[in-house]
């Protein structure tokens, strides 16, 4: 099965870049047998962007940050395993992301109308942070100490 991994993020704001430090982790770690069929990348894009990254690959595990200001979320470091159903169920549009982009959802409902070979299984790794907004290359503790639990839950998936 041809996989994707894709470690969202942006690594110098704080619990932001989680992605991309759990996509560097199973980059380390993979196993010569995994590595002819799983293809490890990073990626601060969304919506369109993104959806074009996924066109051709059998499976895609995205590992992102998931922040809920004002107490909506869970803890800080919390782990959830989501499909795409749980992330439209959370995204607040459907329609747009920014005034120049769409949902990963939108993307997706949009290649599979133009017959793009798209993906099969999608599954999301959403950690709960803490601070996106503060320029550090360091998560806060809580976020720190899911990194190593993440990059097994996706090992685990290979």
């Amino acid at each position: 099965m041809k996989t994707l991994i894709v470690g969202l993020g942006n690594p110098i704001l704080t619990d932001d870049g989680v992605g991309v430090k759990v996509a560097y982790q199973v980059e380390d770690a993979l196993t010569e047998a995994h590595r002819e069929n799983v293809t490890v990348t990073e990626a601060s894009v969304g919506g369109l962007r993104l959806m074009e990254l996924m066109v051709g690959y059998d499976r895609v595990i995205i590992i992102d940050a998931l922040y809920r200001p004002n107490g909506n979320g869970q803890k800080p470091g919390t782990i959830s395993r989501m499909g795409m159903q749980d992330l439209k169920d959370i995204s607040p549009t459907q329609h747009s992301a920014s005034a120049h982009d769409t949902t990963l959802n939108t993307a997706l409902d949009m290649a599979d109308r133009m017959g793009l070979p798209l993906p099969k299984e999608v599954l999301i790794f959403a950690v709960e942070v803490e601070e996106i907004f503060v320029f550090s290359d360091e998560p806060t503790p809580a976020v720190a100490a899911a990194i190593p639990k993440v990059t097994q839950m996706v090992l685990d998936e290979i």
